[in-house]
């Protein structure tokens, strides 16, 4: 019988509803609340690699959005002119049946992630959060913004970089941080040679370019950006422009496509990594409220999905509260402190302009450590 026979989740983006997911294929009951009133969806789209497809086909919710997405192999890098210098292969960790590598539109993937959320029989309430956690011995009685309260066995935040209860675990020990660098992004018709994740390299920055279905693709860059400006929306597009003139090849000729302000995700890159037990007590931390990283690796959301599946699968594994978070914390520190460190280490030397650094090597590493099973 499992210990733990309800759960809140505060925070409602993709580690939380993958949460909600796995808990409750576990016949555990969960109650999911998110501040936004309106479910909104920030961003344009996201890699789901081999590991990540893997953990999604553990969920059982691979099926449902593979037709919203574009499946692929492999992944090269190349230089800013689009001269190939790697191609790595993927790995189908999900099984034969399944495609190593995902690029999906993040509103496709909300949708699959929330109707099967509500689906399996989740409460969900937007416009709700915690104000307050009080623990009592065999739970936590929660007070919500909205002045009601609860009682739960344990409570779980994936409430994102600026998470509350973060704060309400841990003070302000761990804030986010500017790394000095931001992230372009902007959508475009696929182009017939992108059928995989293309990276581009080089003096002038990074870009890729991800298939997202037969028709569309988009394009990220990162940028140095060591003052962390605040970018008039209207200037958007001039600014990512501006940033790519350093590209030729194929992002050359996109870059000059790149008219529309309003089509432009301009984020600046914080990051957050929590060096202790993302727990006190049956209160847990999951994602970015404990390991937000930037995305060289393509690996941000990945965490936070395999941090939801070994919840779930420790939750139902048998011991206390306490040994279960322990084995949850053993599972995954080590590997959420590699992706973070070495994603973080790609932009550093990025920003430093360091010829000698060998991205195709952290890659290749990258795709070692996760292919192992967690």
């Amino acid at each position: 019988m499992n210990a733990v026979k309800k759960v809140l989740i505060v925070g409602g983006g993709i580690g939380g509803l993958c949460a909600a997911i796995a808990l409750r294929r576990q016949d555990i009951e969960v109650d999911l609340v998110e501040l936004k009133t309106q479910w909104t969806v920030y961003g344009v789209g996201i890699i789901q690699q081999s590991n990540v497809v893997r953990e999604m086909a553990k969920l059982g919710v691979l099926d449902g959005y593979l037709d919203a997405a574009y499946a692929f192999e492999d992944v090269t890098i190349n230089t800013t002119a689009g001269e190939q210098l790697a191609r790595i292969p993927g790995q189908r960790l999900a099984g034969p049946d399944y495609p190593a590598n995902v690029g999906i539109s993040r509103l496709a993937l909300h949708q699959v992630l929330s109707e099967t959320t509500i689906a399996l029989g989740a409460s969900i309430r937007l416009g709700l959060s915690v104000e307050t956690l009080e623990q009592m011995g065999e739970g936590v009685d929660v007070l919500f913004t909205d002045g009601s309260r609860g009682h739960f066995d344990l409570v779980v935040g994936a409430d994102g970089l600026y998470s509350h209860l973060r704060g309400l675990l841990f003070g302000e020990q761990y804030l986010p941080r500017f790394t000095g660098q931001a992230v372009w992004r902007y959508n475009f018709p696929r182009a017939a040679g992108i059928d995989h994740l293309a990276t581009f390299q080089g003096p002038a920055g990074n870009a890729g370019l991800v298939p997202l279905g037969q028709d569309q693709m988009y394009l990220f860059m990162t940028s140095h950006e060591p003052a962390n400006p605040r970018v008039e929306p209207a200037t958007l597009a001039s600014r990512m422009r501006q940033r790519l003139s350093g590209f030729t090849g194929l992002i050359g000729e996109l870059r000059e496509q790149i008219t529309d302000s309003e089509r432009v995700v301009y984020k600046p890159l914080e990051v957050v990594f929590v060096s202790e037990p993302w727990y006190r007590g049956r209160v847990v931390l999951i994602g970015d409220a404990v390991h937000a990283t930037t995305p060289h690796l393509g690996q941000g959301a990945g965490m936070a999905i395999e941090d939801a599946v070994v919840l779930g699968e420790e939750l139902a594994g048998g011991g206390s509260v306490e040994q279960q978070l322990e084995r949850f914390m053993a599972r995954r520190y080590e590997r959420c402190k590699f992706i973070s460190e070495s994603s973080v280490l790609a932009g550093d030397k990025e920003m430093a302009h360091d010829s000698s650094f060998d991205r195709i090597s952290l890659v290749r590493r990258m795709l070692e450590v996760t292919a192992e099973p967690i």
